[in-house]
């Protein structure tokens, strides 16, 4: 039996930064995809999870320097590719990949992905997706193991595997995401990946597996799995890390560095912050 959804339409002032800031609280709760809107955001949540407290906690709403009202309507689950077609548009990052959908035009660059979100997450629009891209544009994988951690729609694995990593692993804990990374390896012709559907308990036995690991994830849960991401990676292995604001880096720095992970090199983007840390 498909679940039916409840939408939540909020328009903010001023949007930036704070689309952005709704959205990290938001990807905390039990939001099963994100749609930027002109006023703002639009945020899907199951019926079975939603609850009238569910926005009590969100600083947010609570911050005077910021204006947030909403709407709701529920919408069954059935019609979220409408609407998220509505919405969708290409991103090009540096004319190098072309992430569209497939009712879109094709493009001539060195690597176009064809992604089809339904209710997951990570097509590239936003900031963090982003920025994982570049970093992945300008690294050499070829014949590397690679672990995409919270892989939504496994779009960065499928990068790396299109630039000529060997072997992907993509776990992420959110069945539609599960789902979903498995589709999109199909719809483009990826065979060399495993998809899973969990979280950090399913790394306790690939010590050492890894050259390139790509955890995508929110601040929280990078600090509490950082030991179980390290010990996947190996010795000279890169590290990305993304998900988090730019005045969390030195929190992620000084926990990464615990585990003899050392910053190469960051991006930072609308007050996003995307790092790569190399394996000592």
């Amino acid at each position: 039996m498909l679940n039916n959804y409840i939408a939540y339409h909020f328009k903010i002032e001023p949007k930036d930064p704070g689309a952005d800031i709704l959205l990290a609280e938001l990807g905390e709760l039990a939001f099963d995809s994100f749609v930027e809107t002109e006023e703002g955001l639009s945020a899907y949540i199951q019926v079975n999870d939603n609850s009238p407290d569910l926005l009590n906690d969100l600083y947010i709403l609570n911050n005077p320097e910021f204006e947030v009202s909403y709407q709701t309507e529920e919408i069954e689950q059935v019609n979220w590719n409408e609407e998220w077609e509505k919405n969708f548009e290409p991103i090009n990052v540096d004319d190098l990949c072309y992430v569209r959908a497939p009712f879109h035009e094709a493009k001539n660059v060195p690597y176009q992905i064809v992604i089809e979100p339904k209710m997951s997450f990570g097509t590239g629009h936003h900031e963090t997706t982003f920025m994982m891209m570049k970093h992945l544009l300008n690294i050499d994988v070829t014949d590397m193991e690679v672990l995409d951690m919270g892989c939504g729609t496994a779009i960065l694995a499928i990068l790396a595997l299109m630039k000529g990593a060997k072997h992907a692993d993509a776990i992420d804990i959110d069945n539609w995401c599960y789902l979903n990374s498995i589709e999109n390896a199909e719809r483009n012709n990826i065979t060399n990946i495993d998809v899973y559907e969990g979280d950090a308990e399913l790394l306790a036995d690939k010590t050492n597996k890894y050259d390139l690991v790509i955890a995508n994830i929110n601040r929280n849960i990078l600090l509490n799995d950082m030991e179980a991401y390290a010990k996947t990676l190996k010795t000279g292995g890169i590290i990305l890390f993304s998900g988090f604001y730019t005045e969390d880096i030195g929190a992620i720095e000084e926990t990464a560095n615990q585990h003899n992970m050392f910053l190469d090199f960051q991006l930072e983007r609308n007050n996003w912050a995307s790092l790569k840390f190399i394996k000592k």
